[in-house]
């Protein structure tokens, strides 16, 4: 009964429905404890033959109105609490949903995709059952088992009525312990649901390097450990809901069985009538439903609580951001990097320490370093996927960017990460992302400046071309710069790019750059990369090394310092000129061997 607590918002927000819905099924359970007495009093007007045409004729029409009237107020109660529980499950996805998307990172890193989808799921669905199908089986259980008894005791015979109770407390019993064995193997089998859905999502993201590695075989027999993982949690689970059905009907035998000893003897002493013990098996018939129903609601509740918990432990985790904010409106100015020290959470070294330096607003700065330097990290943390300890270390226009609405201040940016996401729709739908009623020209026109338009051209459906799965149809430089195009075409006051240009060739890199610097002049730009080429025009240049600052200036001014950014850089230039002298030695020697082939 914990999860009907939990869920007693959501009653409270539906009670007309709820109250609407219980007062149809007492209505249907008024209207069925007719038909028996009427069939009790055929019986002894017939022993008597007493029984006249009219009276039969007056028997059937109450039946058949008894029929439809339990025709239409059946539908009633399926619309009425069938149709509010889909509220709870709408309500409880779009919370979970909003949850996901207002979660740091951190949050993602410590859970896996396939058990966040179960919760979206199968937990909401087991939710959604409890105040569905579980209301229904409680409600109807008590009123329709209540007013049989009831009635059996006004109608019939209280003394009969008492004795046929008799098993049910063993009925309370075994139940109430096999609901407990339920919930516990239902945990177990909702993680395990969780593992597989986990096992899938990752076999399919990865089937590539599967392939390619030829790893079907292994990756087969882990999927079906963990299936069959799923079925054995489950079938512990089967067996014990099994176990509800036999006892109900032994406990109803038990009652059939002292309904028809006891009402025999009372017939033979004349305490009740043929037709009032015919009665009281018929009513005990109809205890079957309810008794079913108990054991149902048993199962299904268990499954709730079970599911309202894994949900809950989502829903009560705290945010590792801080959404508060105290500035209102857009940030605009410099922004400054005065950090003395960050690290992850849960590790043990820091990431950055003593970072400081100013991208004045209207400039494009390069940052540039080994890999794992953190210029990554700088970049995570100005868009507050983290944040540092101290307010002052991030400050966009003299202002802690904490301090902005988290929403105002991302909507500055226009970021190209590292890992490009491509959605599995079409690549004009891809581009335009942020707005989808983009105008074509406006998305051919980022197109063309993230050198990928002449690309999109040549696919057969051109930019209706479906890029499949994170942008399987297309090589890693096309989905790079159908990312640059998604974030050039929200013309933000900050681009950022985030090794961006790591699976282009050097032309088209220059080709992207020029674009940038010719389409984006006043606006400011940040550049992570390897290639120093890449930065090389930049109006500051920051070279990090193990989470720190070693260099700042100009391209003229580190070249001068002949430090590590003028080391790399050389060596960088000399190796791009031996690959272009052996692209021309190439070239020539295939000229010169079609000229002796003519």
């Amino acid at each position: 009964m914990k999860v009907f607590m939990n869920l007693k918002w959501f009653f409270k927000q539906e009670k007309a429905e709820y109250l609407l819905g219980l007062l149809v099924l007492l209505g249907i359970a008024l209207i069925q404890l007719v038909p028996p007495q009427i069939i009790g009093k055929t019986i002894d007007l017939i022993g008597t033959k007493k029984l006249t045409g009219h009276t039969l004729l007056i028997y059937m029409l109450i039946l058949g109105g008894a029929a439809i009237m339990t025709y239409i107020l059946r539908y009633t109660w399926r619309v009425l609490i069938f149709g509010t529980s889909n509220k709870l499950g709408k309500i409880l996805r779009n919370r979970l949903y909003e949850k996901y998307t207002s979660m740091s990172p951190s949050f993602f890193q410590q859970r896996r995709t396939g058990d966040l989808m179960a919760h979206a799921t199968n937990d909401i669905n087991a939710v959604q059952g409890a105040a569905g199908p579980g209301i229904l089986m409680i409600s109807d259980s008590l009123i329709t088992g209540t007013s049989i008894l009831i009635t059996m005791a006004i109608t019939v015979n209280w003394k009969l009525t008492l004795i046929v109770m008799l098993p049910m407390p063993i009925l309370v019993i075994l139940t109430s312990y096999y609901g407990r064995l339920m919930s516990k193997g239902f945990k177990k089998a909702q993680a395990a649901f969780s593992r597989l859905n986990d096992k899938t999502q990752e076999s399919i993201a990865g089937i590539k390097v599967t392939k390619t590695m030829g790893y079907e075989k292994s990756d087969q027999k882990d999927f079906k450990d963990i299936s069959d993982d799923v079925v054995q949690k489950n079938l512990k689970v089967a067996q014990i809901d099994a176990l509800f059905d036999p006892t109900i009907m032994l406990v109803i035998g038990a009652s059939y069985f002292l309904a028809m000893v006891c009402g025999s003897f009372m017939i033979f002493h004349n305490t009740i009538s043929l037709g009032q013990l015919i009665t009281t098996t018929t009513y005990l018939g109809m205890l079957v439903w309810p008794l079913l129903a108990l054991g149902f609601f048993f199962n299904i509740i268990q499954r709730g609580n079970a599911s309202y918990e894994r949900i809950s432990e989502i829903m009560d985790t705290q945010n590792e951001i801080d959404t508060a904010y105290s500035v209102e409106g857009f940030p605009s100015g410099n922004i400054t990097f005065n950090i003395e020290s960050f690290r992850f959470p849960n590790a043990e070294q820091p990431a950055l320490t003593d970072v400081r330096f100013t991208i004045e607003e209207g400039t494009t700065v390069g940052i540039v370093g080994r890999t794992s330097s953190g210029k990554s990290t700088l970049l995570r943390l100005l868009v507050r996927e983290f944040d540092t300890k101290r307010p002052e270390d991030i400050t966009y226009g003299d202002i802690p960017i904490r301090d902005y609405e988290i929403r105002h201040l991302r909507a500055m940016f226009g970021y190209v990460p590292q890992d490009n996401f491509l959605f599995s729709t079409t690549i004009k739908e891809n581009i335009a992302f942020a707005d989808p009623a983009m105008e074509e020209e406006n998305i051919a026109r980022a197109a063309q400046l993230s050198y990928i338009h002449n690309d999109i051209l040549d696919f057969p459906k051109g930019y209706q071309t479906i890029v499949g799965e994170r942008g399987v149809s297309l090589s890693g430089g096309q989905k790079q710069r159908v990312s640059i195009a998604r974030a050039v075409i929200q013309n933000p006051p900050v681009l950022i790019f985030d090794d961006s240009l790591s699976a282009v060739d050097a032309d088209t890199e220059e080709h992207i750059l020029n674009n940038m610097q010719n389409e984006r002049q006043g606006k400011t730009n940040i550049i992570t990369a390897h290639r120093m080429s890449a930065v090389s025009h930049a109006d500051l240049i920051v070279v990090m090394d193990e989470g720190t600052v070693v260099e700042q200036g100009t391209h003229e001014e580190l070249m001068r310092n002949q430090g590590w950014y003028w080391q790399t850089y050389q060596s960088q230039q000399l190796r791009d000129e031996l690959t272009r002298n052996l692209d021309d030695i190439t070239q020539v020697e295939g000229d010169d061997s079609n000229a002796e082939n003519k």
